[in-house]
């Protein structure tokens, strides 16, 4: 799976534990659906370390789409809101 973290590039999480990615991800949505904004910070900034410390960056000139996008860390509450799915950002693999 390539995720995109709006602003920094794309990253590779095929091999990443994927419960860990899920469970930062459940965490961004719930936040947001409480609209709480601190605990959307923090929990956007947990997914966003998670994914460029254990994910592999993708080549500048990879030409695939992503599968995911995540936006920046400094998005507002709405610019976050707007790209949840319903399942957070990253659909539940089961």
């Amino acid at each position: 799976m390539i995720i995109r973290i709006m602003g920094e590039g794309q990253f590779d999480v095929a091999h990443v534990d994927q419960n860990l990615l899920q469970k930062y991800d459940n965490q961004v949505e719930d936040a947001v659906n409480a609209g709480n904004e601190e605990a959307v910070r923090t929990a956007l900034n947990s997914l966003h370390d998670y994914v460029t410390a254990n994910g592999q960056p993708v080549a500048d000139d990879y030409l695939g789409s992503s599968d995911v996008v995540i936006p920046f860390v400094d998005a507002t509450l709405a610019e976050i809101a707007e790209l949840l799915t319903g399942e957070g950002f990253i659909p539940d693999p089961a």
